[in-house]
């Protein structure tokens, strides 16, 4: 089993840039894949991006291409999503999840969910 603990949400302004982390504990991030997904009030928890061993192996929603970027430390046993340009659209409660397929977005793919970090993009 593996206990994920998610940071560095927070209050920016749009254009502005965060870093998301993904800490893991209990069995090391390197078999799993992990993913960023994100949930807006009143909507339904939606894919990000998604990583597995390295950033050779990275997949990416078509709303955060470009603007996004998902990374690893497995010595650190860290996932990071550097968060580029940032939108009002992209507010939300930012979550991180494993998963053994790849290459997967879908939500019932991941399991061992954190407890979220929020981001708030507003002028």
């Amino acid at each position: 089993q593996v206990h994920l603990v998610e940071s560095g949400g927070g209050l920016v302004q749009p254009g502005d840039s965060l870093r998301l982390s993904c800490a893991a504990s209990g069995r090391t991030f390197r078999t799993y894949v992990v993913g960023w997904f994100r949930q807006a009030p009143g909507k339904e928890r939606e894919f990000v991006a998604a990583i597995f061993w390295s950033a050779d192996n990275t997949i990416y929603a078509d709303s955060v291409k470009g603007r996004f970027t998902i990374s690893t430390d497995n010595d650190k046993n860290t996932v990071y999503l550097q968060m580029n340009s940032l939108k009002p659209e992209d507010t939300a409660a930012y979550y991180c999840g494993t998963g053994r397929r790849w290459p997967s977005g879908r939500t019932a793919d991941f399991t061992s969910w954190g407890q979220g970090t929020q981001v708030t993009v507003s002028s």
